[in-house]
């Protein structure tokens, strides 16, 4: 009994001691923990590639700057300029010249232009220089906008932003003062009772002049149409340089008969406040123009050139035309059409077919052959 208690306390002793020794010994250090593996970064979304509208801008603003020849009124030319400046940042430098000024100054500098686009004026200049080499082909997207395929060049060298209807202004005072009838028709102007009445423009600077030749060669024919002309020139008292130069003359009565544009006598009528003027479509029929814009082949700024047109044939530009006193027809369809013109009695589709071909092919030598018969011309001819 004894020995077996013995033993079963020798036993607890063992036990106790071998508890004791695993409480005692130093615990193993802790496996150091993994370093958190990082997350893979979102890749970035790739950047959106500029639309063509913008890859233009961008290009465009990265010339700085536009050189612009406009020959259209210069309240109109400053706020279309200022207006492209404003929506785009670009510079924009321009300068009023008459259509006959800017071909002869473009075919002089014969491809080195000092200038990057031409705006307004009639149409017959720029077919000229079109047919130079002057110009450069642009196909405009504002281009599907236009109210037919007749406002714009067929390979693209201009696109046409209104329409001009050619007549007479005379000033009624002036006429009732001298007891003579208003003249109705083209004819009616030789009559010698105006003698020293008639203000034109003047046929080597103006393109208003030249679409005059035009207009009477297609009518009456080649010998006729200059011979009306050369009988014209016995009445006339001054030919102005620039084409909308008789109509700034009606209402003060120093012109009383002014041949040229009649939205320029409408702005005369409503800006300037001549209720004494009238105007005149002529009863056998008339012609128009078109004024247009395009691009100079060699600018120094193409793509801005370019940003110019889509500009020239959006709202932006055209849209401001009668808050400057220009109260064209516009040849748009997204842009409202000024409503003077209308109230005035004029209707765009009263109009002669006009032979754009013909006047091309041969206005330079028209010009020559009318100056000519007119013995070269003389101090009426106004060039300042």
């Amino acid at each position: 009994m004894k020995k077996t208690l013995a033993f079963i306390v020798c036993v607890m002793m063992v036990l106790s001691l071998v508890a004791c020794t695993q409480t005692a010994a130093p615990a193993e250090p802790a496996a150091p923990a993994a370093e958190p593996v990082p997350a893979s970064p979102a890749a970035e979304p790739a950047a959106a590639e500029p639309s063509e509208e913008e890859a233009m801008i961008a290009a465009a603003q990265a010339e700085g700057t536009l050189v612009v020849y406009g020959s259209c009124e210069e309240e109109y030319l400053a706020a279309a300029c200022q207006g492209f400046e404003k929506l785009y940042g670009i510079k924009v430098e321009y300068q009023r010249l008459s259509t006959g000024e800017v071909q002869a100054k473009i075919e002089e500098e014969n491809g080195n232009p000092s200038a990057d686009v031409w705006f307004g004026g009639t149409t017959d200049p720029y077919n000229v220089c079109a047919s130079e080499g002057l110009l450069e082909a642009y196909e405009a997207k504002n281009a599907s906008h236009l109210l037919s395929s007749m406002y714009r060049h067929t390979d693209g060298y201009w696109y046409g932003i209104y329409k001009g209807i050619l007549g007479f202004m005379v000033n009624t005072d002036e006429l009732t003062r001298m007891n003579l009838p208003i003249p109705a028709d083209w004819d009616d102007l030789l009559d010698p009772q105006y003698k020293g009445l008639v203000w034109l423009s003047n046929y080597n600077t103006a393109g208003t002049a030249k679409l005059v030749i035009n207009t009477m060669i297609q009518k009456k024919g080649h010998d006729a149409g200059i011979q009306y002309l050369v009988d014209l020139d016995k009445n006339i008292e001054v030919y102005t340089k620039s084409g909308s130069g008789p109509s700034k003359n009606v209402g003060t009565g120093e012109c009383v008969i002014g041949i040229g544009f009649l939205h320029d006598g409408i702005t005369q009528i409503v800006d300037n406040g001549y209720e004494n003027i009238q105007l005149v479509i002529p009863s056998s029929g008339t012609s128009f123009e078109i004024g247009a814009t395009a691009i100079f082949k060699g600018c120094a700024h193409p793509n801005a050139a370019k940003l110019w047109i889509e500009y020239a044939l959006s709202p932006d530009c055209v849209g401001i035309a009668d808050d400057t006193g220009s109260y064209q027809f516009l040849v748009l369809d997204n842009v409202e059409q000024p409503s003077q013109a209308a109230d005035f009695g004029l209707d765009p589709e009263n109009v002669m077919e006009y032979d754009f071909e013909d006047a091309t092919k041969n206005i330079t030598t028209y010009v020559e052959e009318v100056m000519n018969a007119l013995g070269g011309g003389d101090d009426r001819f106004k060039t300042e």
